[in-house]
């Protein structure tokens, strides 16, 4: 576990998580029909390109990082994201550890005209409803934190909405359950969500493991141009970066810089 006593634990955030989604259970009718009524989905990307693509983080703060921006305007950042070549934009949608909100993400969809990921701990369908409702392209799914049949459970109903499931993993043995589940997109994260410690070495030689076929999002480590291309050796589709381009007065350039490397 981490060594600071302020960082909390998984189980710490998770719990947290699941008392949120207990109070929104309450509002889950409501949710599903403002599912329903939610705008046209934009594509998500999963196809390859020539190029890795970049996937560009909202993000005012973090357990592992502490505050990175806490004055961040999502949508001034994602549009500058945007404007520097991401093909997608991730909103972090945790207030309690990441300062987010499923607001944050309603504002950015609305904003921008590329595919959005929901980034939360999703625990429950209630959650897949909010992010449908708020204009999101894709859900994440962390295989640590899901049993095998509440992970294929969540991936089948964020299907059904018409949206893609990038489910992410983290060590070899969360990866049968996450191919099992049916991933639109495999995340492989080289920060263990147990220690916040990130690995770069360890994600590539994950990433070797991924079937042919399957997109692949490099998580977590990623600082500089350099970071990408070590990636894209390794057989990364695409990396989503946050902190190193939240933290940015110039968004538009940070990413940019990140933008253009052959896969």
């Amino acid at each position: 576990m981490p060594d600071n006593p302020r960082r909390p634990s998984l189980d710490a955030i998770l719990a947290v998580t699941r008392r949120r989604v207990q109070a929104l259970k309450v509002r889950a009718g409501e949710l599903e029909r403002a599912a329903q009524e939610g705008p046209p989905i934009r594509p998500f990307p999963g196809a390859p390109a020539p190029t890795v693509g970049v996937i560009a983080e909202v993000k005012r703060r973090s357990p592992s990082q502490g505050v990175i921006r806490e004055d961040l305007d999502p949508v001034a950042h994602a549009r500058a994201y945007v404007r520097g070549g991401a093909v997608a934009v991730s909103v972090l949608t945790d207030e309690a550890h990441f300062g987010g909100s499923i607001d944050d993400l309603k504002s950015v969809a609305a904003a921008v005209a590329a595919p959005v990921l929901r980034k939360d701990f999703v625990v429950d369908e209630v959650q897949v409803y909010e992010a449908r409702a708020a204009g999101a392209s894709a859900v994440l799914l962390i295989a640590r934190v899901l049993e095998t049949r509440q992970l294929q459970a969540l991936a089948k109903a964020v299907r059904d909405w018409d949206m893609v499931p990038l489910i992410e993993v983290h060590a070899a043995a969360e990866l049968d359950a996450a191919l099992a589940a049916g991933p639109g997109v495999l995340g492989v994260n080289a920060r263990d969500l147990d220690t916040f410690v990130v690995d770069l070495r360890g994600a590539e030689a994950l990433i070797g493991r991924v079937p042919a076929g399957i997109s692949v999002v490099a998580e977590s480590g990623v600082d500089a141009r350099a970071d990408v291309e070590r990636l894209a050796a390794a057989g990364a589709d695409f990396v989503l970066v946050g902190t190193s381009v939240a933290r940015q007065a110039d968004p538009e350039k940070a990413v940019k810089a990140l933008t253009g490397v052959k896969r």
